[in-house]
């Protein structure tokens, strides 16, 4: 069957579709510059992604059988149950691709689990153009990692592309202008403070006649070289006989780089869908308290991308673990506490549910009171 409606050959499917090549220059193109950009020099973006990873990291799970409780709450040595989940969260939130390598123990079931760095992988597909295997590239070295068979493959969590087939998009691609935005105003305003003058405008021959084109090239050359973009922002300026400075355009209070400059921070919040008063920004009234606006970065953000890893774990474990399931604990995350309180408050007073329909809808097993 040819699903693609071509004749023969592979189909042509792009290699990265996190959206990457926009139409601002000053925007880095690659993701490993992207994520230098948003979590070493943004502290609004690497704030919200730390936020909503350690968010996921945290939240508590519930996990069927003994063998895997255990597995997952060690997935390696070097990681405890939070910090891998942690990785996973904000591969998602990043690149859109998280994938999941498991070391097979003694017994033919998995005992470590391996995050793999989603810039690293590239999806393999056969000639009808699904993923047969994923390379995992290191510096010069290549992997070849089956994406399914008899060892259940590389599990791979993407998020919704719609334009993709086989890799997920990212929040990162959507702040990107956002950040970089946020990072030039930044710079402006470092340069401002640095330079104490704002020199902008035109300059004025009031000497007899006019320059000569070989003066003209050489002080629009200096002006460019001295006195152009943001590192030279307030640098003052020294004039020669004859030539007069005219201020033209607006300083930079008239162009409000302080309301440009929240604006891309809110830009960046709602990118990767954290409220913008857990961030510390101003102006935010669209929560009325610090405790609302936590509930909904649960409820919008931390509990869809916990809930779409968990059920990605159980369906893969389940190839080792027929009986497996992994869940969130809802009922013991402490910012949805309010919410549990009313739920118990309404159930509690429908005299018409017996106690096992009680039970059953908030989610308390019967064995719980055998």
């Amino acid at each position: 069957m040819n699903w693609f409606g071509r004749k023969s050959g592979r189909p042509a499917l792009p290699r990265h579709v996190l959206g990457f090549g926009g139409g601002w220059d000053d925007v880095p193109q690659s993701y490993a510059a992207r994520v230098r950009e948003a979590m070493t020099r943004n502290p609004v973006a690497s704030r919200a992604v730390r936020l909503v990873a350690e968010s996921a990291g945290s939240a508590p799970l519930k996990v069927c059988g003994e063998a895997l409780a255990a597995l997952i709450a060690q997935p390696n040595p070097r990681e405890t149950r939070a910090g891998f989940l942690e990785g996973l969260a904000a591969h998602l939130l990043l690149h859109g691709n998280a994938y999941v390598d498991a070391a097979i123990g003694a017994g033919g079931r998995p005992a470590e689990l391996h995050a793999l760095r989603p810039d690293r992988v590239t999806v393999e597909g056969d000639a009808r153009g699904w993923p047969a295997a994923f390379l995992y590239r290191a510096g010069e070295t290549a992997v070849r990692l089956p994406a399914h068979g008899e060892t259940a493959g590389v599990l791979h969590i993407r998020m919704l592309n719609p334009t993709g087939d086989h890799y997920g998009l990212g929040c990162l691609a959507a702040a990107a202008g956002a950040v970089a935005t946020h990072n030039a105003a930044a710079a402006w305003n470092r340069a401002l403070l640095a330079n104490a003058a704002r020199p902008s405008g035109a300059l004025v021959f009031e000497g007899e006649g006019a320059l000569s084109p070989a003066q003209f090239e050489r002080l629009r050359a200096e002006m460019e070289a001295s006195f152009a973009g943001a590192g030279n922002a307030g640098r003052p300026m020294l004039l020669e006989g004859g030539l007069k400075w005219q201020a033209l355009s607006m300083t930079p209070a008239d162009m409000d780089f302080a309301g440009m400059h929240a604006g891309a921070a809110r830009d960046i919040a709602l990118a990767f869908g954290v409220p913008p008063m857990l961030l510390g920004l101003p102006g935010d009234n669209t929560y009325a308290n610090y405790s609302e606006a936590n509930r909904a970065l649960w409820r919008l953000t931390v509990l869809p991308l916990v809930g779409r890893i968990a059920e990605a774990l159980t369906h893969w474990l389940r190839h080792w673990w027929p009986d497996a399931r992994v869940t969130i604990d809802k009922d013991d995350i402490p910012a949805l506490s309010h919410d549990r309180e009313i739920l118990w408050a309404q159930v509690s007073a429908a005299d018409f549910l017996s106690g096992e329909e009680k039970r059953r809808l908030l989610g308390i097993d019967a064995e719980d009171f055998a």
